[in-house]
């Protein structure tokens, strides 16, 4: 059949076919679970929401049916490091951190992280983690906690030097070939801070890299097509001389190829920073040069924003971080938290003309 078009015309309608086949659609996303925004007769796809991310456990078959019925992907969060969850730590005082003085380390102010060498709790955590996919056709599973116990979500951060119990000092010597010197925990700490603290500070890494690694695994196995993400503290590798990588035990390289998204929790309120540094901290990770944009390939950044007023976060401070967090090179973006906005109706106009802006 003869085209309609001139021939440099139907060159410009064929090249805007292809860029357009070639652009994934952006993930307009929601955290925690929508009854909130249900409960006021809104549909997610009305908002132009097409990503729904919910706590593994509140994931019933109800909720999986009619988010994907309203156009959404659902991903689970997955809390990997936290010692409260299931009363674990509380049950198991032997997975409880030890700091450098030798005792259970101090829960911060609402987080309590565990050993991450325990190998009960570990097992318990795979196992809850196959459940949940064999449970649900997941579209992705987002790792959450997945750091050394410390708090960041505050404009005072807690930060604390752990573990020091038997399982990783032993870990440790055999990772790192050495034999720790001192009788008691404060003496080998202190040995390990003044003889082998690049060591130590790289096996922290490598712990937490090992726990992305495996959840990996699980994940390609049993849902080959689902993706693996992970929210992560919105630090650069400069702030506080290195302190994410030196305590939290986060080093976005060495874990960039194990996760194909990272959802940096850029809480700018809850962290005494301006809406502008959601745009700042944007561009610094999509400086990384393992950040991809092209459909299918990762990994790729999808920011989790702040609605949740705490401190109060306006309708116009709320469209400024959505608008931040998807600039860049992100390919997506979520908010802190939907209940938030179902409460807020400057907060639940300001979303569906964002999103439904991007959803063009």
């Amino acid at each position: 059949m003869k085209s309609c078009f001139p021939i440099p015309i139907l060159a410009l309608v064929l090249a805007a076919s292809a860029q357009a086949q070639d652009k994934a659609p952006v993930i307009r996303g929601t955290y925690a679970h929508p009854k909130a925004f249900w409960d006021t007769g809104a549909r997610l796809d009305d908002y132009g929401v097409n990503a729904v991310f919910i706590h593994g456990s509140g994931i019933d078959e109800a909720t999986f049916t009619r988010a994907k019925e309203e156009g959404c992907k659902v991903f689970a969060e997955f809390p990997t490091l936290n010692g409260k969850y299931g009363k674990y730590v509380e049950n198991h005082p032997d997975a409880h951190p030890i700091d450098d003085s030798g005792n259970p380390a101090p829960p911060a102010t609402w987080f309590l992280g565990v050993c991450p060498t325990h190998a009960g709790f570990r097992q318990f955590r795979m196992d809850d983690l196959r459940a949940l996919l064999e449970r649900h056709d997941l579209d992705g599973i987002w790792m959450d906690y997945t750091h050394w116990h410390a708090q960041f979500e505050d404009p005072y951060p807690v930060l604390l030097k752990t573990c020091f119990n038997d399982s990783c000092l032993a870990a440790f010597e055999e990772w790192a070939g050495l034999e720790v010197q001192g009788e008691t925990v404060p003496e080998k700490a202190k040995w390990i801070f003044a003889n082998a603290a690049k060591k130590w500070e790289d096996w922290r890494v490598h712990v937490i890299v090992d726990w992305a690694k495996e959840i990996r695994s699980i994940v390609k196995e049993i849902r080959p097509n689902a993706l693996v993400g992970i929210y992560h503290t919105a630090w650069k590798d400069e702030d506080l001389s290195g302190v994410r990588r030196r305590c939290l035990g986060l080093d976005f390289d060495a874990l960039a190829p194990y996760v194909d998204v990272f959802s940096p929790m850029i809480y700018h309120g809850r962290s005494g920073k301006s809406p502008e540094y959601v745009k700042e901290f944007v561009d610094y990770l999509g400086a990384k040069p393992w950040v991809k944009t092209a459909p299918g390939a990762y990994p790729q950044i999808w920011p989790i924003v702040q609605a949740h007023d705490d401190p109060r976060v306006s309708p116009e401070e709320f469209e400024q971080v959505l608008n931040y967090g998807l600039g860049g090179k992100s390919t997506g973006v979520m908010m802190f938290t939907l209940g938030s906005v179902a409460q807020d109706a400057g907060k639940m106009e300001v979303m569906k003309r964002v999103y439904l802006q991007h959803a063009r």
